[in-house]
């Protein structure tokens, strides 16, 4: 057996409207209803499904927790215009942009957190200029 590649993950969150307002406004995702009104972020080919706390889906983690994710995306846009566009909407960088090992080698790395304080890495795999 081989392992191809991640479909989906799971988030526990606190409050479902807040969360999809920063990945669709904040990281330009897609949000989906899915399945008797579940809501889902699409980017890619891959999605993240949110479950709201005390109302998880089954099967689920055995101690679902909003706040617990540590998330690394790959974006394909220079991570000043992220920072920008992100700062733009009032989410503060927590680091970066620092060099880091990804799946695929080399790249370049800023640190937010989402509504629940999960922390998403946001990557860029071109060479991107890094605080010293």
């Amino acid at each position: 057996m081989r392992i191809q590649r991640i479909d989906h993950l799971v988030l526990t969150v606190t409050d479902l409207d807040r969360t999809v307002d920063f990945y669709t406004k904040g990281l330009g995702m897609r949000v989906e209803t899915v399945d008797e009104g579940r809501r889902v972020l699409s980017f890619g080919g891959q999605r993240i499904h949110l479950h709201e706390a005390g109302r998880e889906v089954d099967p689920k983690a055995t101690r679902p927790t909003p706040g617990s994710g540590d998330l690394c995306l790959v974006t394909d846009s220079p991570l000043a215009e992220v920072r920008e566009h992100l700062a733009g909407l009032g989410v503060t960088v927590e680091l970066g942009p620092v060099r880091r090992t990804g799946a695929m080698g080399p790249m370049t790395s800023i640190y937010v957190r989402d509504p629940d304080d999960n922390l998403i890495e946001v990557a860029s795999y071109r060479r991107e200029p890094t605080a010293s």
